[in-house]
């Protein structure tokens, strides 16, 4: 997985309209009509063992998705007792149209959980460019009793949001954690972003602006 997965192109499972397109300066600007390309640069940590993390990007560029197929954290019960915290960092290469900068806008997660009477679950993501400070984790929680699909969303303000240095090449680092607790409970609990009919696609959208002109 490290260093050679290239990723182009659109996948079927994309939420369609991502980013609406609104006036320069303010808000989001049109997705270049260029492509992007995603370069998987390393993946690493217990959620997504080497092999089990794929990316692809929209048609559009309005969005990236990275599938996950052995992402679980359990606790109570018979489970080992270091499953109950998985997580995996993804550092990805970037390369978009010259003259453009990119942001993630807002993330989308999904998954399955099911939590007994008294166990609980996090689910909490961070995103930062290589050289730049790590953003704060953003954290959803859920309590038992649970056994349902769960989809959680990041979504950051304009004005806050952190965008790729213009000209210069940085990696784009996203770092997840699932955690679960058994609590009170005496059965097993557990987390996925994965499903055992397929995979969950977790869905980050983008958004752009010209970079200054020189």
């Amino acid at each position: 997985m490290a260093g050679g997965l290239l990723v182009s192109g659109a996948i079927a499972a994309l939420f369609a309209a991502a980013i609406p397109a609104h006036g320069a300066g303010s808000s989001f600007e049109d997705p270049p009509a260029d492509k992007i390309v995603i370069k998987v640069a390393t993946v690493n940590g217990s959620g997504c063992p080497a092999g089990t993390a794929a990316v692809a990007v929209s048609a559009d560029n309005t969005a990236f998705t990275v599938t996950y197929s052995d992402y679980l954290a359990q606790a109570g019960g018979n489970s080992d007792p270091t499953a109950f915290r998985k997580n995996c960092q993804l550092s990805l290469l970037v390369h978009v149209p010259a003259g453009f900068t990119y942001a993630i806008a807002s993330a989308d997660y999904r998954g399955f959980a099911a939590l007994q009477r008294g166990a609980s679950a996090v689910q909490r993501a961070s995103y930062y460019f290589q050289g730049s400070s790590n953003t704060a984790f953003r954290n959803h929680s859920y309590n038992g009793p649970y056994n349902d699909s769960w989809q959680a969303t990041d979504t950051t303000e304009w004005a806050q949001l952190v965008w790729a240095p213009c000209g210069v090449q940085r990696n784009f680092n996203i770092n997840t954690e699932l955690r679960v607790n058994a609590g009170s409970s005496t059965g097993t609990s557990f987390m996925a972003m994965d499903s055992t009919d397929g995979e969950i696609d977790t869905i980050y959208h983008l958004a752009w602006q010209p970079c200054p002109a020189k």
